[in-house]
């Protein structure tokens, strides 16, 4: 199965982004824009894991979260990959304490390959939230001006999901686990 590890953003962070968006989709039919359902902030994407290794996965994993504290994040301006002159993927940034986002990445990286999930994303997390996807590249630097400003509203993350990509012509994503961030925050705060 095709899995990832990532952020479930809560219902009011997305729906105050989907209003923000709301009088710009129009205006770009060149893009595809995710169903605000299946956003997510992913951590580490784990590709094709066999399903033998998903008891060893599930305690390694909660093993990596439990280790990490909350914290609080927020969804500010936007971006795109590999540019915005040339995007193929439109995005939102994620802000927040950035080292503990990356040590919790690489944490949960590591206990995934242990576990035995050989195609983990090796690559340093660079958070942010998909909005829209292109099969061509889209010049999109009006967009990504126009949302400089955005900043929402900032929400806690108390949990990061394991959670199977379901591909097709409609892709679907279903959280098959969750795994609380039960450390103490450094410094009493988050």
């Amino acid at each position: 199965m095709r899995l990832f590890v990532g952020v479930l953003p809560p219902w009011q962070a997305r729906d105050e982004l989907t209003r923000a968006l709301g009088p710009h989709r129009a205006a770009w039919p060149s893009l595809r824009w995710l169903d605000p359902a299946n956003w997510h902030v992913t951590l580490s994407f784990l590709g094709e894991v066999p399903e033998e290794i998903l008891p060893e996965l599930d305690t390694r994993l909660a093993r990596a979260a439990a280790r990490q504290a909350p914290m609080t994040l927020s969804f500010a301006g936007a971006g795109a990959f590999p540019s915005a002159r040339q995007a193929r993927v439109l995005w939102a940034g994620v802000h927040g304490p950035r080292p503990r986002l990356i040590r919790l990445a690489g944490s949960l990286g590591a206990g995934a390959r242990r576990a035995g999930a050989v195609q983990t994303d090796r690559r340093q997390l660079r958070p942010h939230l998909t909005l829209a996807r292109s099969r061509t590249n889209v010049d999109v630097r009006d967009l990504v001006e126009a949302f400089e400003a955005f900043a929402g509203t900032a929400w806690e993350a108390r949990a990061v999901h394991l959670v199977r990509s379901r591909l097709g012509p409609v892709v679907r994503y279903e959280p098959i686990a969750e795994y609380a961030l039960a450390a103490p925050a450094p410094g009493g705060r988050s």
